[in-house]
């Protein structure tokens, strides 16, 4: 069995792991929340650490906790941070308290113990850990510092690099020219660079939108308590707290313009999801676009044929199959998936505090995880590597019969629709059925319906 000690909070005694760091509050969250088995993300517990160390800070300058406390604390926070066993001591499940009290207890039950061990005395998790702090301020704070560092570290820089490796490669592939497609019916041609900039330009997009949130993102619950007006913390301590957080991590938090909103609200939670969901969206329609293209080898389009990473099939041999377009797929799924669970979350303000903050935590940080992810894969492996299949590419435009449409100025639409019709019924080139059926000659219909010209625009 193993071993326990008497632990005691406001509810009375409980008995914990004997060398567990956190003590009675969290060992209750623990009893009261067996749910998924699903720990609060790494990321929001590093960024919940990295708040106590600035609010202890913060309160040994303003003289809140003796200062040789405020040290000891965040000597304690370092050396959690740089453990190896971090998760360990954070055994609180998401689906816990709405207002995420219980991982913000763990956190300081946690630092507690370890600043008691350097303090040489009796660190206390309320008075000392939590000093001018609430659940109801830290948590939506941590909520936004992680997703702000996350971004800022994993997603922003993935998916520049997608958005470069996708320039890269077409300009690789500009001299191919493929049939375009409407209704994934044939439509006039197009390059292959000009698909590929295509999804280049989405992902820039993305990544213009998610960087206009940034500001809000890094604007801070932190100073505002309770409810929002601030009681038992110091006027000037909102300030302090996000100004030695800003120097911690290089990124630049300030104090929310108006504390109660940002504790009673998550829109910008919700409005991070959102672009988050948006940008989903951008890579299920590129990933989609790849699987078609390289769809068959020989019943598909088969215009690409995209990296062998592993058999297909348990029973059909030497099938391969589009793995990496298809994880990015069900990426795509689950943050669309988050981004709905969020939606509902964030209308759960009631008055001054959301109380699905938790799982705002975690879903908006699983969906930066994935997309960043799988954006360096789709990168690497699926954009980066796959070969061009020139011969597939240009049986198909010799037999489109839609390239009359660059007829229709000479012609008209009526007489171009009847070569187009003929030439797809006979199963011939439109070349030759518009020679027999015009007065211009091969030359020049060879020069209106070159593919490539024709991928220019204009008359």
């Amino acid at each position: 069995m193993t071993e326990t000690r008497t632990e005691r909070d406001s509810m009375g005694e409980l008995t914990v792991p004997k060398n567990a760091l956190y003590a009675a509050q969290t060992q209750r969250a623990v009893h009261n929340f067996p749910v998924s088995g699903r720990r609060m993300p790494e990321a929001f517990i590093r960024s919940l650490v990295k708040a106590k160390t600035a609010a202890a800070k913060a309160n040994g300058e303003l003289e809140q906790i003796p200062s040789d406390m405020a040290k000891a604390i965040s000597d304690a926070a370092d050396k959690l941070l740089a453990s190896e066993d971090l998760m360990q001591h954070f055994p609180v499940d998401v689906y816990q308290t709405g207002s995420g009290t219980s991982s913000n207890m763990n956190a300081n039950e946690v630092l507690a113990t370890l600043a008691t061990e350097l303090y040489k005395d009796s660190v206390s998790a309320n008075d000392h850990i939590n000093c001018g702090q609430s659940s109801n301020d830290i948590i939506p704070s941590t909520i936004h510092i992680s997703a702000a560092i996350e971004l800022n570290e994993q997603l922003l820089p993935a998916l520049e690099y997608l958005v470069q490796t996708t320039r890269e490669k077409a300009k690789s592939v500009d001299q191919y020219v493929k049939t375009g497609r409407t209704h994934l019916m044939d439509a006039m041609p197009m390059r292959m660079s000009q698909s590929l900039n295509s999804w280049a330009t989405q992902i820039e997009q993305n990544t213009l939108h998610l960087r206009q949130l940034q500001p809000s993102l890094q604007s801070l619950a932190q100073g505002g308590t309770a409810v929002g007006t601030g009681i038992n913390a110091h006027p000037e301590f909102a300030a302090k707290f996000s100004k030695i957080l800003s120097d911690d991590t290089g990124i630049a938090f300030t104090p929310a313009d108006n504390f109660f909103s940002h504790i009673g609200s998550q829109d910008i939670a919700v409005a991070l999801s959102g672009q988050l969901k948006t940008t989903a969206v951008s890579l299920l329609k590129i990933a989609n676009d790849l699987r078609w293209m390289n769809s068959g080898p020989l019943a598909g389009l088969g215009e690409i044929e995209l990296e062998a990473l592993q058999p297909g099939s348990s029973i059909m041999p030497g099938k391969v199959n589009p793995v990496i377009p298809e994880a990015a797929a069900m990426v795509a799924a689950q943050v669309i998936g988050n981004d709905t669970a969020i939606t509902v979350a964030g209308q759960s303000g009631n008055f001054e505090l959301n109380v699905m903050l938790p799982l705002v935590a975690n879903n908006l940080l699983e969906s930066i995880e994935l997309l960043a992810n799988v954006s360096r894969l789709l990168a690497d492996k699926a954009i980066a590597s796959f070969k061009v299949n020139e011969d597939k590419l240009s049986e198909a435009l010799s037999r489109n019969p839609i390239l009359v449409t660059a007829l229709n100025p000479i012609i008209g639409y009526l007489k171009a629709a009847e070569i187009a019709k003929q030439a797809y019924k006979e199963g011939r080139p439109v070349i030759d059925v518009a020679a027999e059926n015009t007065e211009l000659s091969v030359d020049e219909l060879s020069k209106l319906l070159d593919p490539a010209k024709l991928t220019q625009g204009g008359l």
